[in-house]
């Protein structure tokens, strides 16, 4: 359009500088000459608004009858949308924890004398009363033979004293013989019950030191890494395990809780067991459920914070000593909640709001009062109904009345809501 009209502008500047020129010589002697134009002004004006027209006409022609249309229409903001539910809302208290074996053992010698064997395999799963270990017990059994022959003679001493004490005792009436003797006699024959009391208790250790050359598991679990070979001596007095014994079935879990939260731990505590869920350090995968043991007896008053122990069954052994999950308990479950994603609130000078999609794709202000937030869930009392559609992304782009183009997010199920344990007001 802007070249048409250039060069209509250039044929009308040509044209009115073409003249034809007429001399009248009226005295031979004059050079005068007079310029005459070959055309009109009036024809030249005429020409003029022809052709002006003729521009306009095939300006209006090239235009875009649509695209007045378009400028005029508001232009839609793509945006992320989500049903407001009506479901159960589960209320969880969050804490950092530590996985810690139920029961552990460092497996010791409680004698001197040399491992002659080794009856497990390191990482081996033993049951409660496997021999783990055989020290040699030789020694320990000569031990007990001597016990043993020493007291059979002590024994045939106190027959001899008894037998003694009763010849004595008889002869005491026909006077033969001092009450003294009897007395010394007496005396003698609980001497000797003594020594062979004293025979017994040596037999006993030294049977009990062949039990200790036999080392058993005191309870199911698992073998760790060898830490002394066979053939190599081992002493009582020794601070190195020869292996660690720790029991993974079951398994239990320590994590940490604020002190403002330990009432109402322990109010619902007394109503009923309360479920407890282990999650990776990513707090993307849950690992393990299990019950809330026991809530520590002290607070730490440097963190605030109160230790407290939850056991899990651990079958698939999910869970390993010392490391570290995120634990979430879970303190009760608020049935039939108006429930929206965390994403979708709002929060402005006036307080939360979010929002809502109305039937002609188009949005409005709508203020809501928040009740719980847990991680991408929040639940709230007022404001919203089940079956309402609110603004999970985009929002920075609308005001009252924004026309919205919505979009399908996809679900991120792989990731769990973080137990956040906020309330709103």
């Amino acid at each position: 359009m802007d070249t048409s009209n250039s060069q209509l502008a250039h044929g009308i500047r040509k044209m009115s500088e073409r003249r034809t020129y007429t001399v009248n010589m009226t005295d031979s002697n004059s050079s005068r000459r007079q310029f005459k134009p070959a055309i009109s002004p009036t024809s030249l004006f005429v020409l003029m608004l022809t052709l002006v027209g003729i521009g306009a006409f095939l300006a209006g022609c090239s235009a875009d009858p649509k695209q007045p249309a378009h400028a005029a229409a508001p232009r839609a903001v793509s945006v992320a949308v989500a049903p407001v539910l009506k479901q159960d809302m589960p209320v969880y208290l969050s804490g950092l924890g530590s996985v810690t074996a139920f029961n552990t053992a460092n497996i010791k010698s409680r004698i001197d004398g040399q491992i002659m064997q080794v009856h497990v395999r390191e990482g081996q799963t033993v049951r409660q009363g496997t021999l783990l270990v055989e020290i040699d017990s030789r020694p320990y059994a000569v031990q007990l033979e001597q016990a043993q022959a020493q007291l059979s003679r002590d024994q045939a001493q106190l027959g001899d004293a008894k037998l003694n004490l009763e010849r004595d005792t008889a002869l005491i009436p026909s006077g033969s013989i001092s009450r003294q003797q009897v007395d010394t006699q007496r005396a003698l024959v609980h001497q000797v019950e003594g020594t062979v009391n004293n025979d017994k208790a040596l037999i006993d250790n030294a049977r009990l030191q062949i039990a200790y050359c036999h080392i058993t598991a005191p309870f199911n679990g698992r073998v760790g890494l060898r830490q002394v070979d066979p053939g190599n001596m081992v002493h009582a007095s020794d601070t190195t395990p020869m292996l660690v014994l720790t029991q993974l079935q079951p398994i239990a879990v320590i994590f940490t809780l604020p002190e403002d939260v330990l009432p109402t731990v322990a109010q619902h505590m007394r109503k009923s067991t309360l479920q407890v869920d282990a999650f990776s350090r990513d707090d993307q995968t849950k690992l393990a459920s299990g019950k809330l043991l026991t809530i520590d007896n002290q607070i730490d008053p440097t963190t605030g914070t109160a230790k407290l122990k939850a056991v899990f069954d651990n079958k698939d052994e999910q869970l390993w000593p010392n490391q570290f999950v995120n634990s979430d308990l879970l303190l009760e479950v608020r049935k039939n909640s108006t429930v929206i994603p965390s994403a979708a609130v709002q929060r402005g000078p006036q307080g939360t709001y979010v929002y809502a999609v109305k039937p002609d794709k188009t949005v409005e202000v709508r203020p809501i009062k928040v009740d719980l937030t847990q991680g991408d869930k929040t639940s709230i009392t007022s404001g919203l109904n089940p079956g309402d559609t609110v603004v999970t992304d985009g929002q920075d782009k609308l005001q009252s009345g924004s026309t919205i183009e919505p979009r399908v997010v996809p679900n991120p199920g792989a990731k769990r809501s973080t137990a956040s344990g906020t309330s709103g007001s």
